[in-house]
């Protein structure tokens, strides 16, 4: 692969690539992070590419490293818990606290969402995308983005009733 067209498809699938597993993740620096590895993959394996077939091969590598990272996470954090630990306790200001507790409330209430659902709903309210702006990202029907947005605010009204 020559240097300039790599050059060209990194500036123009970055932040896209990133975005897509920003949503998934709902990790900004883990999102950052697995994209650049996606780039690696693709700049050490020197591939010889059809540039119309780039993007899909690139979420393609996306989500994969992403299923994989996950697996890796889950064995560590089975592996952690058969090590005992003590729990070091900070005091902190009242507000702080509050907050800290909302944020870690809303992400977990974000994080029950299916992931489908997510997705859209991040890529709405994170990138403030439109409806078909979404369709075109993910390859699928405005119809679909629709369905799966009014889905998704049902789901953390449901969810935001039950506490």
């Amino acid at each position: 692969m020559l240097k300039e067209t790599f050059k060209q498809i990194y500036h123009q699938y970055f932040d896209a690539i990133r975005s897509y597993l920003y949503y998934r993740s709902g990790d900004a620096d883990l999102a950052t992070d697995l994209t650049q590895d996606v780039f690696i993959k693709i700049w050490e394996k020197q591939m010889e590419i059809d540039l119309k077939h780039i993007k899909s091969l690139l979420y393609k590598i996306a989500g994969d490293l992403f299923v994989s990272y996950c697996r890796r996470q889950k064995l560590s954090e089975n592996y952690a818990k058969t090590i005992p630990l003590a729990l070091v306790s900070k005091t902190e200001p009242d507000a702080q606290l509050e907050y800290q507790e909302l944020k870690a409330n809303y992400e977990y209430k974000l994080a029950q969402l299916p992931e489908k659902r997510r997705v859209v709903f991040l890529m709405s309210r994170m990138d403030a995308l439109t409806y078909k702006e979404i369709a075109e990202r993910l390859g699928i029907s405005t119809k679909a983005v629709e369905k799966r947005m009014s889905l998704a605010l049902n789901d953390l009204r449901t969810i935001m009733q039950k506490t």
